[in-house]
């Protein structure tokens, strides 16, 4: 049985596609019971409407404080069937309350490598620092935003020619290959987290190279189909 999930999102959804699309073509073993966004005219519930996925639009501005918000979303969740929450995109930093009441794991994705260059900005700062590579990370989340165990990150040199705009489109590249990776990590039960590391537990899929562009790298590997 496939491994039963929400993916929460702000914008327009890319990752939460690269998840559809990998869930729709066998390589991801996951159903996405729910796609929800705090802001009703999200992009991203669009592209759940056109692949037929439930979802919910939760208005953030008329919950009167975060946690009465963060409540009502651990209540569609569970009402959902969800043992995990994928935030993809996901403008909200999420409460004690929604960590201690949902039961399950939350992932994270952030577009710099932790702990470097957290919060909102986090391309834009690494480039403006003028840093020689950044890169992306998934890890899980916990109640200090960016500051999870880190599950998998992928690497890519800052050029001198690089504006955000041009290092943000090859960061998303990165970000929707190891995100769904990392998220069927999760599905298969093989990460273990011991203090702030985690573990990967071996699997006979095949290895793919740690290579995911020219000059770009990440680690873990990526498996077969990723």
């Amino acid at each position: 049985m496939s491994f039963p999930l929400a993916i929460l999102a702000s914008g327009s959804g890319t990752n939460c596609q690269a998840m559809i699309d990998a869930s729709q073509r066998g390589t991801l073993d996951i159903t996405i019971k729910l796609i929800a966004s705090n802001k009703p005219s999200a992009p991203v519930l669009e592209r759940a409407k056109k692949a037929g996925i439930p979802h919910l639009a939760l208005d953030h501005t008329r919950f009167a404080t975060r946690e009465d918000f963060d409540a009502a979303m651990v209540d569609a969740l569970l009402e959902h069937g969800c043992k995990a929450a994928v935030l993809a995109g996901y403008m909200r930093i999420v409460s004690p309350l929604f960590l201690q009441r949902f039961p399950g794991p939350v992932l994270n994705l952030h577009p710099a490598l932790l702990p470097s260059f957290p919060g909102l900005h986090g391309a834009k700062d690494a480039l403006d620092y003028g840093v020689k590579v950044t890169g992306c990370t998934v890890h899980f989340v916990t109640e200090h935003m960016d500051n999870g165990p880190v599950i998998i990150q992928a690497v890519c040199p800052l050029k001198d020619t690089d504006d955000e705009e041009s290092l943000l489109s090859r960061i998303h590249a990165m970000e929707h290959r190891i995100y769904p990776q990392a998220v069927e990590w999760l599905a298969e039960g093989r990460l273990t987290v011991s203090g702030r590391k985690v573990i990967l537990q071996k699997s006979v899929r095949p290895k793919a190279l740690a290579a995911l562009q020219p000059d770009c790298f990440v680690w873990p590997p990526l498996e077969e189909g990723f």
